[in-house]
Formats: structure tokens, C-alpha cells, sequence
């Protein structure tokens, strides 16, 4: 499996070659422009940035290599490779998961059939859920946070590379999942403080929380079908289905969040972007209250954190 560009050695076998005069010859920046043409030819939305990232991925360059090693020659493995790749491309499956990992957050993730791709979108939850562990911490000395159906495990590898003094339990009802939630928080340098449980929501969670974080499936079922083929045919339907009105699992999270939140605790969720009133409504329902949002690079809403409402 190819991986993300950043994992492999910053020094590349492109560094030293030169072109060989003669016919026949493919350079590098005549291969891009092939990804280019044919994503196009395709309608891709993304055309340029689809071949910049699936041509470095699939031969192991960093993006300004790209830019800098264009007329460097590409070898016939090479370029069938890339163009095994393309075609792959046109038939919609994602460039991410092509390559088989999704940079998120700085950091490198794998992915694999029972994951989602880490979007840029959830790094707004990864921010807010920081500042709160950090302020745990602070006050408490460490903090123990629950990632409730973790997939990549990017969240929680995430924060916890970022809050050494963080400890996590993922929950997943995928075993693939919780593999390649493993497998990410090893390559992070995290697995020591990163722990595992397979089971739906809190049915997997013992003892009580700092934090409650999760990105849970929020599409309504009947929309799924309308979605991009990228996403409907690709991301695994059980991290994208939330019910008939997308609101299953926070539903299930708000039922029994209190008995596995913590004193002075909090819940920090990604939402779709219509869904801020309804999800409150949930949690105030069950004894919680709104107490921070945030929206995303769109101005849509997209994180809400929710705290007791009851006094200690």
C-alpha cells in the first residue's frame, strides 16, 4: 500500500535523475498534465489539485517536488503506476483513498474500507476539544477523554499528540476500524496513551470522562444516495448513515453521556450544517447545556460543546 507522501523519506529516487534525450521519453510534468487532461476530459470539480496530489502520492514526491522536478524522466513501471492510478480517479473512487492515507491535522492516517477520510472540516473539533483537554490538564493534571466511533482514529490521535497529558479510549463497532485506528495512533507516536474498545457508543466505555468527543453519522438515510460517488460509493455507509433524520447517534450519546461524563466535564460533537437547534434540543432534553458552537471555513455550523446543567 502506498501511503501519503509525508511518510515516506524526504529524499526522493527523482532527486538524481536527469532526462534522457530521445523519443519516447515521459517527464514529470508531462505525466501531470495527462492527470490534468483526463480529470477534465471527466468533469472532476478539482482537476489540477486531484492530479497534484495523486502523481506525488503515487510516486512518492513531496508537492514541491512537483513543481521543481518537472522534466525529470518517469520510468515505464512508473508511469503504469500513475496511470493505473488515473483510472482509478475516473471512476470516482477518491484520490485519498487511491493512495490509501489523508494527511489530518499535520499528522499522517491511513485509511482503510471501514473508515472515513479525515476531513479538514473535523480539525475545528480537534481545536476546540485541544483547548479543553489543555485546560484540564492544567487544572487537574492529566485528562481522560472518550473518542465515540473513531474510524481513522484521527480525532483522538490527534489530540492526543498534541496533549501529552491526555490519555484516550476509542470506541468503534467496526474491528477494521479500531485495526486501523491502531495502526494510526503507532505511526503517531501515541499508542501508549491510546486504547481501544469495539461497541456502539458508551456501550464500550467504562468509568467516567473529562471529555466526551465524537464525529458521528449525521446524513439523513434518504439523502445518502444523492451523495457524490466519492462519498456514497466509498465511505463506509455505517459512518454515514444517521437515521431517517440523521439524529440516531445523538441521540444515543445524549441518553448516557451523564453517566460517563466527569465533574465539570464537557461534550464536544461535529454536526451537519443544519442541525445546531435540533442537537441542542436533544442535549438539553437530557440535562445539558449549550455552551460553545463553532462554524466552519463555509460559515456553517459544524461543532457544539455541551456541559451539565446541573449543579455539582
Amino acid at each position: 500500500m502506498r501511503l501519503w507522501p509525508t511518510i515516506r523519506p524526504a529524499s526522493s529516487r527523482f532527486s538524481a535523475r536527469r532526462p534522457i534525450e530521445g523519443a519516447g521519453v515521459t517527464t514529470l510534468s508531462a505525466l501531470y498534465r495527462k492527470a490534468v487532461a483526463a480529470f477534465e476530459a471527466k468533469g472532476l470539480e478539482t482537476p489540477a489539485e486531484d492530479a497534484r496530489h495523486l502523481v506525488s502520492g503515487v510516486l512518492g514526491l513531496s508537492l514541491t517536488e512537483m513543481m521543481t522536478e518537472g522534466d525529470r524522466e518517469i520510468e515505464p513501471d512508473e508511469e503504469a503506476d500513475v496511470s493505473a492510478a488515473i483510472e482509478r480517479r475516473l471512476s470516482r473512487e477518491p484520490v485519498y483513498r487511491i493512495l490509501g492515507a489523508r494527511e489530518f491535522f499535520g499528522l499522517d492516517f491511513i485509511l482503510s474500507a471501514d473508515t472515513l477520510e479525515p476531513r479538514p472540516d473535523t480539525e475545528i473539533l480537534v481545536e476546540q476539544g485541544l483547548a479543553i483537554l489543555e485546560r484540564t490538564v492544567r487544572r487537574k493534571g492529566s485528562a481522560r477523554f472518550v473518542d465515540l466511533g473513531t474510524g481513522t482514529g484521527a480525532i483522538a490521535v490527534a489530540l492526543l499528540k498534541n496533549c501529552a497529558g491526555a490519555t484516550a479510549l476509542a470506541t468503534d463497532i467496526a474491528d477494521g476500524a479500531l485495526e486501523t485506528a491502531r495502526a494510526n495512533a503507532l505511526i503517531n507516536g501515541v499508542a501508549d496513551r491510546f486504547e481501544t474498545a469495539r461497541g456502539p457508543w458508551f456501550d464500550a466505555a467504562k468509568g467516567r470522562y473529562d471529555m466526551i468527543v465524537s464525529n458521528p453519522p449525521y446524513i439523513v438515510s434518504d439523502v445518502i444516495e444523492t451523495l457524490a460517488p466519492e462519498v456514497r460509493d466509498h465511505d463506509p455507509a455505517l459512518a454515514l448513515d444517521g437515521g431517517k433524520d440523521g439524529l440516531d447517534a445523538y441521540r444515543a450519546i445524549a441518553a448516557k453521556a451523564s453517566e460517563h461524563l466527569a465533574e465539570n466535564g464537557v461534550i464536544a460533537l461535529e454536526i451537519g450544517y443544519d442541525q445546531k437547534d435540533t442537537v441542542t434540543e436533544i442535549f438539553s432534553a437530557e440535562g445539558f447545556v449549550l455552551t460553545d458552537s463553532h462554524k466552519d471555513l463555509g460559515e456553517n455550523d459544524r461543532v457544539v460543546i455541551f456541559a451539565s446543567a446541573r449543579k455539582s
